[in-house]
């Protein structure tokens, strides 16, 4: 799979209650400067980088007025090689995606639209501090379909604290109502500095973890009867529109983030830019160590559902995956956290929900 290209666009109308990403109002000024800085970091892109997939990520690409859409746009054409982009892909909020947008989206060469329902329910949007409604999200879609979209992500939360399994059912099932390629279900995380997190601290927020694993399990088992086959921890996919994008991010490939808070994978190195305006700087860059580069493309690549088969994993990284982690693979196998066979390594079904912890055995 061939390298991919991130853009970071770190505006937002308003901040949900559960986000920790760097992201601020779009006022034109903040916009006009980070469209400049845009422009200048492409024109560090290594020569010879042709990117197989785009993904326009944030924040909220569609804060942006629809003008400041299309420049983004041009500049994009006219300082990267687009002729071998597969997907293009851009992240939409229900609340502030046009008419105008959408086309504009279009014409640029996006392909693949990542649209941020959450949930189905407005009292629930509302403490999630979304800006949308339920009745947006479909409106949403409809018009992603009008302007010619046929291949459409949606997000769906689970795990909300006070939020039922039942509601979180007709969360899914409306998801799956407007038929897209597409479908990812995160669990809620309660970020550190956030207004959720706050709340936590407070004690006015009980987090059960015996409900997320409930409406995780009851999730997989229902997108999967209606065709969406999970092919990652949170994702679920129509045969053949799995996101390329992220494939490409837990397979251990090739990428470069352009933006403020932006980070990338090139060549061995690994850097990560700062999350500042108007002006962004390179906040760290390392060299990984092969050996230290395989183990954290094992454990990447065990998101997906298939996991590693073991010739791959050599292909890919040059070693052998029991030289690597045998030991350790052994006993997550053993204790049953993992599938381990002649062919092929994964997670076990019951490691699914807590795979961090199994991961933190293989880094």
């Amino acid at each position: 799979m061939g390298p991919g290209l991130y853009i970071h666009v770190p505006f937002c109308v308003r901040k949900c209650a559960y986000c920790a990403f760097f992201s601020r109002p779009p006022e034109p000024e903040a916009v006009a400067a980070w469209r400049r800085g845009i422009a200048r970091e492409l024109e560090t892109l290594p020569g010879g980088f042709v990117p197989q997939s785009v993904f326009i990520g944030g924040g909220t690409p569609t804060a942006l007025e629809e003008d400041d859409l299309a420049r983004l746009l041009e500049v994009l054409h006219s300082r990267v090689k687009l002729d071998k982009v597969v997907e293009w892909t851009c992240e939409a909020n229900p609340g502030t995606l046009t008419p105008g947008k959408a086309s504009r989206l279009k014409e640029g060469g996006v392909n693949r639209l990542s649209i941020g329902a959450q949930s189905f329910d407005d009292a629930v949007l509302k403490r999630l501090g979304r800006i949308h409604t339920t009745a947006e999200t479909r409106e949403g879609v409809a018009l992603a379909r009008a302007t010619g979209f046929e291949n459409i992500g949606l997000d769906v939360i689970y795990g909300v604290p006070g939020v039922p399994l039942e509601s979180f059912r007709a969360d899914v099932e409306a998801a799956m109502a407007l038929d897209p390629e597409h479908i990812s279900c995160y669990c809620l995380e309660i970020e550190e500095g956030t207004p959720l997190a706050r709340e936590a601290q407070a004690g006015r927020l009980e987090v059960s973890g015996e409900e997320q694993r409930a409406q995780f399990d009851w999730g997989r088992r229902r997108l999967a009867e209606g065709g969406w086959a999970h092919y990652e921890i949170s994702n679920f996919a129509k045969p053949g529109r799995e996101c390329r994008q992220n494939l490409l991010y837990w397979s251990g490939g090739d990428y470069i983030g352009i933006g403020p808070a932006a980070h990338s994978h090139w060549g061995g190195v690994r850097w990560g830019n700062t999350p500042e305006l108007p002006e962004w700087k390179r906040a760290f860059e390392e060299r990984l160590e092969p050996e230290a580069k395989a183990r954290e493309t094992l454990v990447m690549g065990l998101r997906r559902i298939p996991g590693w088969g073991r010739a791959e994993f050599r292909a890919r990284t040059g070693f052998d995956i029991d030289a690597l982690r045998g030991t350790e693979i052994a006993r997550l196998a053993k204790e049953g956290m993992l599938v381990a066979d002649a062919g092929r390594v994964r997670l076990a079904e019951d490691a699914l929900f807590i795979s961090d912890s199994v991961f933190s055995e293989l880094v």
